[in-house]
This record gives C-alpha cells, structure tokens and sequence, in this order.
C-alpha cells in the first residue's frame, strides 16, 4: 500500500478512537469540552499514535490496552498547539487551515482548554488499566514515560527555553535542547510507549529512545525549511511564522541546503538504528521515510 494511501487509512481509524474518549459537550462547563473537542478535531495527520501503534506492532503487541495512550498522546499533542498559537506565544490564528482555539474560544478558554486537555489525556491514559488482564506495572511505567516526556524534563521543558530566548540569538547547541525536548519529547514518548506495551526489554527501549530522537531533530529541521519554502495553503497554518516572530531556527543559523543536509542526517541515523531491532515492520519504516520528507 502506498504511504499516503496507508496514512489516510490510519489516520481515520485514529480519528474514530479519539472520539470514542472525547468529553460529552454538556453540563455547565460545556463550553471547554466544546474547545477541547474542536481542538483535537481540528485534524492533523495523528503522527503520534500512528508512530504509537506500528511501534507497538513491531514488538508483537497485538492488545487493546495501547489505545488509551494513542488517544492521550494525541490530546497532549494537541494542548501544544492551543498554547503554541496563543498571543502569548506565537500569535498565530491560523491552525490547519480553520480558525485557532483561542480565535474561535478567547484568550482565557484556549489557556483553559490546553490545560484540560494536559490533564485529561493523563486520565485517559489511566483507563488502560480497566483492559482484560492488563500488565499494570507495564502500563504504570508507560504513564510515568508519558508524564516525563510531557512535562519539565520534555515538551515543556524545551518550550520554556524557546519562550525565553525568543527574538534572541540561540547557539546551536541551545536549539538543539529545544528540539530534543519541545518536539522530539514527544515522539519519543509515542514510541517508546508503544515499545513498552509492545513487550521491549531495557535495550531496545533504549534504541528505540534514539531512534525517536533522531526522527524528531529530522522532523523540526524540516518543519523550519517549510516554514520558509512552503505556502499558507500547503501547510494549514501561516507561512514565515518563524521571521515574524523573531525565532532563530536551524534555517536561520546554517541555511536552507544545510538544513535538508542535516535532514537527510538524522533519518539516515533512525533508520540505522531501527535495523538493529528484532523483526521488521515496513509500515513504520515508510511512515518514519515520510515524516521526514513531507511537504506539509
């Protein structure tokens, strides 16, 4: 199956999980499950799970109880962005080519609903306990991974210093901290989750904690080249964001031809090292090739 096709097909399939946790819009706080929910069905290619389930996959995983941390990931993915696009941070108003949370919601229920979203997707995550016969100490480690690549050691951590040295000069070794933890956290944590369940030991979950990280240096190298060689229509967002809002990028420091360099770099490093890993899995060889050299 061709890669686009597959990711069509995976991401709908996501799309139908994560409405099966998304809050009831009722009661008297209806309208932040009403911003949660527009937020998280605003799209995107659902990256994370996928990245999740295939690397669960990869390790023999074949349960139900990687589904509440599919879902999770997504939320907290998605809380990211709320607080990305605020006029706080980078003033954007437009997300996936619709209008962001706090254009649609105000300033106060997007802070509110990226919070919720944060605290919820921890709440999800916990219902992998209540599978048939789940490994719980398994599945305790994987929420502690989740907090921990979430919180001040990961996402939060590398936008802290983003946020501070914003319209700043950034050494190289500095941006690097910040894409390891703002955007590579993440994956990391999809990952590794996703190894964890599947049944890794100690090695390969280390491995796979390298491969991740490469995938995500390789990801937001090539998230800043389009931010300067794509279109607004392209990408669902506006285009220069990085030069409005005064951001040294990898673009900004080595140029556009380094950049694709250190790309081709880092994707050639994960998937060396995805060799070394028991089995094959061609969808998650396909889908690392892909985010990569994506175009949007």
């Amino acid at each position: 199956m061709e890669t686009r096709e597959y990711m069509a097909r995976r991401k709908a399939e996501v799309d139908v999980l994560l409405e099966r946790y998304l809050p009831r819009e009722e009661g008297f706080q209806k309208t932040i499950f009403e911003a949660m929910n527009y937020s998280v069905r605003a799209g995107g290619k659902r990256l994370r799970p996928i990245l999740m389930w295939e690397t669960y996959r990869l390790f023999g995983g074949s349960g139900r109880e990687i589904e509440p941390f599919m879902a999770a990931i997504e939320m907290i993915h998605t809380s990211s962005l709320i607080h990305d696009d605020l006029p706080c941070m980078d003033n954007d108003e437009l997300r996936r080519g619709k209008p962001t949370t706090w254009v649609k919601y105000g300033y106060d229920m997007a802070v509110l609903a990226g919070d919720a979203l944060l605290i919820y997707a921890v709440e999800t995550a916990s219902k992998a306990l209540s599978v048939e016969t789940p490994d719980s100490a398994r599945i305790a480690r994987a929420i502690g991974l989740l907090a921990e690549k979430t919180g001040i050691y990961g996402m939060i951590g590398g936008q802290v210093v983003d946020v501070e040295l914003t319209g700043q000069p950034i050494p190289g070794e500095k941006l690097d901290f910040i894409y390891r933890l703002k955007t590579g956290a993440l994956l990391e944590a999809s990952m590794m989750i996703g190894a964890l369940l599947g049944g890794a030991d100690e090695e390969q979950l280390n491995i796979v904690e390298q491969i991740a990280a490469e995938v995500g240096l390789a990801f937001q190298i090539q998230d800043d080249i389009l931010d300067v060689t794509s279109t607004a229509g392209k990408l669902g967002k506006p285009v220069l964001s990085d030069e409005k809002n005064h951001k040294t990028t990898y673009v900004t420091l080595e140029g556009v031809e380094a950049a694709r360099r250190a790309v081709e770099d880092h994707s050639a490093r994960a998937l060396e090292e995805l060799s070394q890993l028991p089995g094959r899995n061609p969808e998650l060889e396909a889908l690392i090739r892909f985010l990569i050299a994506r175009e949007n």
